[in-house]
C-alpha cells in the first residue's frame, strides 16, 4: 500500500495537471470566442454590402423596358417630325392657311 506522503503527492501534481489543463482549455475557447465574433462582423458587414449593391441594382431588368419604350417614342418622334414637316410644306404653299387648316374656305393659287 503507498504512504501517505505519496498518495499526497500524487493528488497535488494531478490538481496542478488540473489547473493548467483547465486554464489552457479557458485560453483556447477564449481565442476561438474572438475569431467567431471577427466572422460575425465581417459577415455582417457583407451582409451589408451585399444589401446595397441588391437595392442599386434591382431595376436593372427594366432597362429592357425602359429601351423599348425609348425606341417607341423614337418612332412615334420621327412620325411627328414628318407630320410637321408636312404642314410646314402645306402652309407654305397654300395662300389660305392657316383658315384651311381650320375647315375655312380655301383659295385657290392663280
Amino acid at each position: 500500500m503507498p504512504s501517505e506522503s505519496a498518495v499526497i503527492t500524487v493528488w497535488g501534481i494531478s490538481l496542478v495537471i488540473g489547473v493548467v489543463v483547465i486554464v489552457v482549455v479557458g485560453i483556447l475557447l477564449g481565442l476561438i470566442l474572438g475569431t467567431a465574433r471577427q466572422i460575425d462582423a465581417a459577415a455582417a458587414t457583407v451582409w451589408a454590402v451585399g444589401q446595397r449593391i441588391a437595392n442599386a441594382t434591382v431595376h436593372i431588368p427594366l432597362l429592357g423596358t425602359t429601351n423599348r419604350i425609348a425606341g417607341q417614342i423614337l418612332e412615334r418622334a420621327a412620325g411627328i417630325d414628318a407630320a410637321t414637316a408636312a404642314i410646314e410644306a402645306h402652309a407654305s404653299g397654300c395662300p389660305s392657311c392657316p383658315a384651311c387648316a381650320h375647315g375655312g374656305p380655301r383659295e385657290v393659287a392663280r
